[in-house]
């Protein structure tokens, strides 16, 4: 393996993947809608149902702000996939990314390489909220 491979090869996979969701059901799954169609409220409206409890990370990245939106886009598209027109945003916050990078070098015998570490501060941002679906006409 070329080291310039390895170091892409290393970047590649601590910005790559890692993104997730969760659900917990708490009541009834509907027939799936649109992602699009999908609101987000800061507060239940009068008449919705509570369909799941749902969280989503983002891929890891740097803390930008187009993390904060995959992460609530992945939070529709989850809800969407449960029939849910809503969801209830309960925080956004961020962790620490599970995936670090370093790149060294080592000794073996008469040979030996000089070595170079270093580590890239990545994270991922989380969402929770609560699916709902909100009958036509609620909450006017």
């Amino acid at each position: 393996m070329k080291f310039p491979f390895a170091i892409a090869l290393g970047i590649a996979l601590a910005t790559g993947g890692c993104a997730s969701t969760s659900r917990v059901m708490l009541g009834q799954a509907r027939a799936p809608v649109d992602p699009a169609s999908v609101q987000i409220y800061s507060t239940p409206p009068a008449g919705s149902v509570e369909i799941a409890q749902l969280e989503a990370s983002s891929a890891v990245g740097f803390g930008t702000q187009g993390q904060t939106d995959a992460a609530i886009a992945r939070l529709k598209r989850e809800a969407a996939a449960l029939g849910a027109n809503g969801v209830i945003l309960m925080g956004v916050g961020a962790g620490r990314s599970p995936v670090g990078m370093s790149v060294g070098a080592g000794s073996f015998g008469r040979h030996s390489g000089g070595g170079l570490s270093m580590g890239i501060p990545t994270e991922q941002k989380r969402a929770a909220g609560v699916a709902i679906w909100v009958p036509p006409g609620a909450g006017k």
